[in-house]
């Protein structure tokens, strides 16, 4: 077993006992939120059945198929199927978050979560959906071979998961802020993008509205602190461990930062327990709750010889990754091409960076239904904005993928986005599992007849204008979104 971790390896079993059981509870937060939504996104009824994209996958190219889309789903891809993953990606994370046999629970929370994405399709297109399997693999060598459960497994971890897991952490920070300057959006280059963020943003929290208020000279500094978090400390990840405590306070600042004034899911979350790493035990156990757990139990480290060539796999497919989002012009030999591009569908490593162009306007679709094709009602969804007095609400880390994909069809016409015809039908099928994605359902007898969009330009109400009129939006009718549409023939 690996033993040449030493006395510096030593220094990090406690913080390998909490990022372990951190990773496990991050696995939990996404299968459970998952779990609520899957008969309604990708279950038989639902907006786009899983089962019937992997068959088309499977007639476009034939035994190629399993390897382009890892999934458990080529066993079976209906509603019981669909459940069961989530069912046991979510008892495996707690099995990892209590520490039982933590390296085989959080191998088969990857392989669920993995077979999931791999048939979730636009519902699984987020960046913190890949940012979760990359650290999910590189977790399971970096947890311990034991089974029963512990506070702390005394045997040391691998420095080299620890340093892969920082690079990790180096990328996914950078990235954020390399791809702003990249993009030459002006927004960005004039320190200007906070003036519109809280408002445009996928889906704001009500304190996104404060933020939005903010006067344009404490917007624009906030532009050029973030800049300095994401392109400057990211650096002093490699950096002597007083330097490196300070950047871990920096990063942790910025995510809290980022997480108190948006809803994105799980990601600020788990983006903190990857800025943990740059701790150790000497700083752990100050807290006065983590010292206390400093009991050590039995358990063995990774060999080395199986961990060698993962990292070596790793490092060379994220260096090249690296690579493509520094725009450098490597020439990377062909079969290092292929084997990227062989590797590709596992996400072992990933791109990284939102916002690189930012929304400087909000466009937002409104839904509605009519029984006579006078009078429209509107479906009002639980999470994105609609009625001008509803305060925008905090549901992370819960992730309303349905309403984050509005967001995104908001910006360019429907007709791009295949899964938004397939809600409309269910609408006028009245399908009950996509409607529990929605609010309230203002056709509780019967579908509609009719169904049909408006696209509306949103903008966060003023000060004299919420305490005017109590509402926290104002709108401007753009015209339809969506033509009217109807499973009946007329005449």
């Amino acid at each position: 077993m690996e033993t040449a971790a030493g006395q510096n390896g030593a220094q990090y079993v406690l913080l390998r006992a909490l990022f372990v059981r951190l990773v496990g509870l991050v696995y939990a937060i996404a299968f459970l939120s998952l779990w609520l939504q899957v008969d309604g996104l990708i279950g038989s009824r639902g907006i786009l059945p899983a089962a019937e994209y992997l068959a088309k996958v499977q007639a476009h190219w034939g035994n190629e198929a399993y390897w382009r889309l890892p999934t458990l789903c080529w066993l079976g891809a209906d509603d019981a199927i669909l459940h069961v993953l989530c069912g046991t990606g979510a008892m495996a994370a707690l099995g990892a978050l209590v520490g039982f046999a933590p390296a085989i629970m959080l191998l088969l929370a990857w392989l669920c979560y993995l077979s999931l994405v791999g048939a979730g399709q636009a519902f699984f297109s987020f960046q913190w959906d890949i940012l979760l399997l990359e650290t999910g693999f590189l977790a399971i060598f970096f947890a311990p071979l034991q089974w029963r459960p512990c506070k702390v497994w005394a045997a040391p971890p691998s420095l080299m998961v620890l340093w892969l897991l920082r690079w990790l952490l180096f990328r996914l920070m950078f990235s954020s802020g390399l791809v702003k300057l990249l993009s030459q959006d002006p927004s960005w280059s004039e320190f200007a993008a906070l003036n519109f963020h809280y408002q445009t943003q996928p889906l704001p929290a009500w304190t996104s509205w404060y933020a939005q208020q903010l006067p344009e000279w404490m917007q624009m500094a906030s532009v050029g602190v973030m800049f300095c978090i994401e392109l400057v400390v990211p650096f002093v990840i490699f950096a002597p461990r007083r330097v490196r405590l300070w950047g871990c306070a920096a990063l942790v600042f910025l995510q809290v930062l980022i997480g108190l004034s948006g809803n994105y899911g799980f990601f600020n979350l788990l983006s903190l327990v990857l800025c943990l790493l740059l701790l150790d035990d000497r700083a752990l156990q100050r807290l006065p709750i983590l010292g206390r757990l400093l009991a050590l139990g039995l358990g063995r480290t990774w060999p080395r010889w199986s961990i060698a060539p993962i990292a070596i796999v790793v490092l060379l497919l994220s260096s090249m990754r690296m690579g493509y989002t520094t725009r450098l012009s490597v020439d990377w030999p062909a079969p290092m091409q292929q084997f990227h591009a062989f590797m590709q569908p596992f996400y072992l490593a990933n791109n990284y960076g939102l916002f690189a162009v930012m929304t400087t306007q909000r466009p937002e679709i409104i839904v509605e239904g009519s029984a006579d094709g006078q009078v429209w009602r509107a479906y009002e969804f639980k999470w994105k904005p609609g009625e001008l007095s509803q305060a925008p609400a905090f549901m992370q880390p819960h992730m309303p993928r349905l309403d984050w994909q509005m967001w995104f069809a908001a910006l360019r016409n429907y007709k791009s986005y295949p899964w938004y015809s397939q809600l409309m039908l269910r609408l006028l099928q009245g399908e009950p599992k996509v409607l529990d994605l929605l609010g309230e359902n203002p056709f509780p007898q019967g579908p509609p007849r009719y169904v049909r969009a408006r696209l509306y330009q949103y903008y966060f109400t003023t000060w004299q204008e919420r305490n005017a009129t109590g509402n926290w939006w104002r709108r401007q009718e753009q015209g339809l979104y969506c033509p009217v549409l109807s499973l009946r023939k007329e005449g």
